[in-house]
């Protein structure tokens, strides 16, 4: 029996490492009971990638990493993060238009990889999106308040949330969860519709930003381009990289390999492009209008991170930049406190959209893993109205309004990242599996140079996750522990793949 015959059939692997067919995959979408609307366009895909990457990290990350490891050439570290999340974009670009069904990695591991990496990677994917979103909820009510303080409002102390060590909860950020789980309840062309006007809205900021501020550019904020090389302060213990703790490696900040140590950290600014993937079901035509929303947003990222970049840097000399709101503070320090204003609201709504995405891609592949079995199959009914994974939306974001009302965001944003690097590493390894395995499947986008790209994107992943720190990985392991008890105690005895299996007789 050959390779190809074998994965096609389901059969050939032991029970854990069973592959679903892509063909059983997209017939399982047909299901009347549990198949979901197909409202979404290209255009609508674009939107939601570039609603989801454009948050905190054009308004902060800027400043924050030109001030303190590569000074003006921050914008090439925007062009070599942008490189490495391109190189993951076209692999998931081939995945999305061969197998468009809800799930993101976790579905495209099911069909390269097996069960048990298809279930590791779904566990990490819930728990990177619902930590990303209850931590992007704190951002959005710090903001909140902020502008609240300014006309004089505020909230009694014990609703403000968690603040140095006390206990708090965090009222803005939980009825913010709340309301967004509504709206995507009430179906995906809303959902679009209210993403739209909110990117609009932030997308004109930051173009007001570009143009605004080149006029109070002054060139030799610029130079040195390249800031001479400083040796960066190293953390000990479970603080340090875990590339630190390995090999004794130390990052130096500004100069050439400040430039790198600058890409691994604006690198987050980027994360959330892969959650167009997630939406793949619900697209209208997902072999042409994925690749063009997956790729189409991360470009368009890249360019307004780049201009931002550049224009922050020659507004204001880079050692003096404000860590905490760059941009508003650059446009202050030029005697212009309404365009510092109007940032600080551009950024408030601007969150509003990341936190609603966020919470969509965590409830698809939720539905995609109950659909399969793994988890219980009462979360994958779709409203009759709606057409709406309604109960494990509604289920995930009661999760993460409470936890972001409770939640404290240093502790939790760096497990978001490794989650999404470790996704990227899977997606780009099952690639180049499904390749061998199912030559024969029609691909609308074929991902260039298989396996070279493929390896690029693994070994790019792989040096972004070794410069977080150790802890990080420690946190991260325990959570894939967790889930490999849980898949072994629920999912591996209710999985409907396996059933199916073991019912087929044997040849």
């Amino acid at each position: 029996m050959s390779t190809a015959h074998s994965d096609r059939n389901g059969r050939g692997r032991s029970g854990m490492f069973r592959t679903k067919t892509v063909e059983q995959s997209i017939q399982d979408t047909e299901e009347p009971e549990h198949a979901l609307r197909k409202d979404l366009s290209a255009l609508d895909l674009t939107v939601f990638g570039v609603g989801v990457v454009i948050g905190t990290g054009i308004f902060v990350l800027t400043g924050k990493v030109a001030k303190e490891n590569a000074g003006p050439s921050v914008a090439l570290a925007f062009v070599l993060a942008g490189i490495v999340c391109g190189l993951a974009a076209l692999c998931y670009a081939e995945f999305a238009s061969t197998v468009p069904v809800a799930g993101s990695a976790y579905t495209f591991s099911y069909a390269s990889l097996g069960e048990l990496p298809a279930w590791i990677i779904g566990w990490d994917l819930i728990l990177e999106l619902a930590l990303g979103c209850a931590v992007v909820a704190v951002g959005w009510s710090g903001y909140i308040q902020s502008l609240m303080s300014n006309a004089g409002w505020y909230l009694p102390g014990p609703l403000t949330g968690a603040h140095d060590g006390t206990f708090g909860f965090d009222l803005l950020a939980c009825v913010l969860v709340l309301v967004l789980t509504a709206i995507l309840v009430a179906g995906m062309k809303l959902s679009s519709r209210v993403t739209a006007v909110v990117v609009g809205i932030k997308v004109t900021v930051v173009l007001i930003v570009i143009i605004v501020g080149s006029f109070f550019i002054t060139g030799s904020n610029y130079r040195p381009f390249i800031p001479p090389t400083q040796e960066a302060a190293s953390s000990g213990g479970l603080a340090a990289p875990l590339i630190q703790t390995m090999f004794g490696f130390t990052p130096s900040n500004f100069g050439v390999m400040g430039i790198f140590s600058a890409a691994a950290v604006v690198f987050f600014a980027f994360i959330g492009f892969d959650i167009v993937a997630t939406a793949a079901e619900e697209t209208r035509n997902p072999q042409r209008d994925l690749p063009r929303g997956i790729l189409g947003s991360l470009l368009i990222c890249t360019v307004l991170y780049v201009a931002v970049s550049i224009v922050v840097t020659g507004m204001e000399k880079y050692d003096r930049l404000s860590v905490k709101a760059p941009l508003a503070d650059a446009f202050k320090a030029a005697g212009h406190p309404f365009w510092a204003g109007l940032i600080s609201f551009g950024a408030a709504v601007g969150l509003t959209s990341v936190c609603m995405i966020l919470l969509l891609g965590q409830s698809r592949v939720f539905f995609a893993m109950s659909r399969d079995g793994l988890l219980p199959r009462f979360f994958s009914i779709v409203h009759p109205r709606y057409g709406t994974p309604y109960r494990s939306t509604i289920l995930l974001g009661v999760i993460v309004a409470v936890v972001a009302g409770f939640t404290s965001i240093d502790v939790l944003a760096e497990l978001v990242n490794i989650g999404t690097l470790f996704a990227f590493i899977v997606v780009a390894i099952g690639v180049v599996l499904l390749r061998r395995a199912r030559p024969e499947l029609p691909r609308a986008f074929r991902t260039p140079f298989v396996p070279y790209v493929p390896a690029l994107s693994v070994l790019a992943s792989l040096w972004l996750m070794l410069n977080l720190p150790t802890e990080t990985w420690v946190r991260f392991a325990v959570w894939m522990l967790i889930g490999v008890v849980v898949y072994f105690v629920y999912g591996r005895r209710k999985s409907r793949v396996s059933r199916a299996a073991d019912r087929r007789p044997t040849v």
